[in-house]
């Protein structure tokens, strides 16, 4: 059997974290748990030194309480699979 060799292109896999493309992918997923957790929540989404990020915060007193008390934002993340 023969030796196998992988050599990793670093640079092309920070290119696939960092475009666009991604960034749009996981902001998607973001709105849907923000949808599904209720109002108040907020997205943002950037392009960090190595990978694209998206999150989802409480942007309202109402939202904190939610949060706090129903765990809603806990419980919305599950919108974001699939």
């Amino acid at each position: 059997m023969a030796d196998i060799r992988i050599e990793i292109n670093s640079a092309g896999i920070r290119s696939i974290l960092q475009s666009p493309e991604v960034e749009a992918f996981l902001r998607a997923k973001a709105e849907r748990i923000a949808a599904a957790a209720g109002d108040g929540m907020e997205v943002s989404s950037g392009i960090g030194a190595t990978r694209a990020r998206a999150s989802v915060t409480t942007a309202t007193n109402d939202a904190r309480e939610a949060e706090a008390t129903d765990r809603a934002l806990t419980s919305a993340i599950d919108a974001g699979r699939g």
